[in-house]
């Protein structure tokens, strides 16, 4: 199994997932002329992708899902309350926002997320004995999904902002509360105390995702993981911290 991170960030999220020949996309959040040149340069067609999951249905996920669809045709999965927003989806399946379902040889976990938004979801995905968790755009994280959680191999988590930087922002007093809120995002802070609370000696990865450009670094975000996981005496082999414009490297499993 492998995973890269093609975008990540307040203006496009898009995630590449394969395993043994399955090929998918979590959010296209991107246009699709970025997404398609990404997966060019993975020597991917776009074509042959299987399938597209939806996470939420905010525009830094699904900015270039339209065109994309109307030109590939890929089958998109989404939760009902994620269809009705993105009604001019000609291929699609309705999945609930728990549970699990199937696309060829993946197993595919669905989780509810807790987020301004109608309705929004993240997934662990799992084929062939490993397991990638997809994370972002949420509050914080239901402790029925603990177990679900623990001991995967690659994590793709958010470590949006840092709560000093956050509160010392122009933004104004309502959308700080928002992002600090149950329905907003993690912070370093609690990202890193939710990782170090999952990883086990399965973890290879973790991938730090949707940074904010204007309430965080790559460093603090990538400090603030490695401090807990050091007190911890845990270790992974590889922290990863994803960007906006330029895809992560591939992580393999």
């Amino acid at each position: 199994m492998k995973a890269i991170v093609l975008s990540s960030g307040s203006k496009g999220n898009t995630t590449y997932i394969e395993c043994n020949g399955t090929k998918i996309l979590i959010d296209l959040g991107n246009t699709c002329k970025y997404v398609k040149e990404k997966l060019s340069t993975l020597q991917i067609n776009a074509e042959d992708l299987d399938a597209i999951l939806i996470t939420h249905t905010h525009v830094d996920h699904v900015k270039g899902l339209k065109v994309f669809q109307k030109k590939y045709h890929t089958k998109v999965y989404l939760t009902e309350k994620m269809q009705e927003d993105l009604d001019y989806i000609d291929n699609y399946q309705i999945i609930d926002n728990h549970g699990e379902f199937q696309i060829n040889n993946l197993t595919i976990h669905v989780l509810k997320t807790s987020h301004d938004t109608p309705d929004s979801v993240g997934y662990v995905v799992e084929g062939e004995h490993k397991s990638v968790v997809y994370i972002t755009d949420t509050g914080y994280i239901n402790q029925k999904y603990f177990p679900l959680l623990t001991n995967k191999e690659i994590y793709i988590m958010e470590s949006n902002h840092d709560i000093e930087m956050l509160n010392h922002s122009s933004y104004p007093f309502k959308v700080r509360q928002r992002i600090l809120g149950d329905k907003g995002h993690l912070s370093n802070y609690d990202s890193a105390r939710y990782l170090s609370s999952f990883i086990g000696e399965n973890t290879k990865y973790i991938l730090l995702a949707h940074l904010s450009h204007e309430n965080n670094t790559k460093d603090l975000a990538y400090e603030t993981l490695n401090n807990r996981l050091r007190e911890n005496q845990q270790k992974v082999e590889k922290i990863i911290i994803t960007k906006q414009d330029e895809e992560s490297e591939e992580v393999f499993v």
